[in-house]
């Protein structure tokens, strides 16, 4: 049975909390003289008659009295360390599974020339294909019944960081601000594409692309619809 840490002083608790949070961050245990600095204790002797407290109550085991040789066998909780960061990256893990929405993905867009639209309205994508994001990573007024995912393709938004393949997350938007990343329906040409907005004030909307290379669309204003504003981008690495 584990030893229980009653017997243990402050300075010995404040010590063992020490070397398993320093431990925790650096990969490596302390040194003698910034367990001191932590305690505000000056004599390294001092420290020491403290550190074989905790060795003697099986709370860490020492090399000799070679500097940075502390291993912390058990916390006062009584877990090993082990343990303890077992039980904390479980936290997490349950955490962020707790804070996953799923978003239909309903389809692809494209980033370079428009998409043709599908010829009914029958949708063209799987209905139940969904992706899923932490809750955290998502603008925090937006409401998860108003977001749609669709995966880019082409590369006219690659200055903007979005890549063929690339999954946009999107709110859904009829109306648009200049420089709004958006999904637009091309409505003479019942085409779609992602770009950037620009109202020209003269009746004409400018797409512009994020690709150096490629011309921005333009298009009269009553042909352009908007259904979508990017509120996120999911990038996906590609193994070569």
């Amino acid at each position: 049975m584990a030893r229980k840490s009653e017997g243990l002083g402050e300075r010995s608790k404040k010590i063992l909390e020490f070397l398993v949070s320093y431990q925790e961050k650096h990969g490596y245990p302390p040194s003698i003289r910034e367990i001191g600095n932590h305690i505000h204790v000056e004599s390294t002797s001092l420290v020491d008659y403290y550190l074989n407290q905790l060795q003697e109550a099986g709370y860490i085991e020492r090399g000799g009295r070679i500097s940075r040789s502390i291993r912390v066998l058990r916390t006062l909780d009584g877990q090993t360390p082990f343990k303890q960061a077992f039980e904390s990256a479980k936290t997490t893990v349950e955490r962020v599974a707790h804070e996953l929405i799923s978003i239909p993905l309903i389809g692809r867009i494209g980033a370079s020339y428009p998409i043709p639209m599908p010829e009914s309205d029958v949708p063209y994508f799987d209905s139940l294909s969904t992706v899923e994001v932490a809750q955290s990573l998502l603008p925090n007024k937006e409401k998860i019944t108003d977001l749609f995912a669709l995966e880019v393709e082409g590369e006219s938004m690659i200055d903007a960081m979005i890549n063929d393949g690339d999954i946009v997350i999107l709110k859904r938007a009829e109306v648009a601000q200049n420089g709004d990343m958006v999904a637009v329906w091309l409505t003479r040409d019942n085409e779609t594409t992602l770009k950037y907005y620009y109202n020209e004030r003269n009746g004409y909307v400018r797409l512009q692309p994020a690709n150096r290379t490629m011309q921005p669309i333009i298009r009269p204003e009553k042909e352009v619809q908007v259904r979508g504003k990017v509120v996120l981008v999911l990038r996906q690495f590609k193994s070569h």
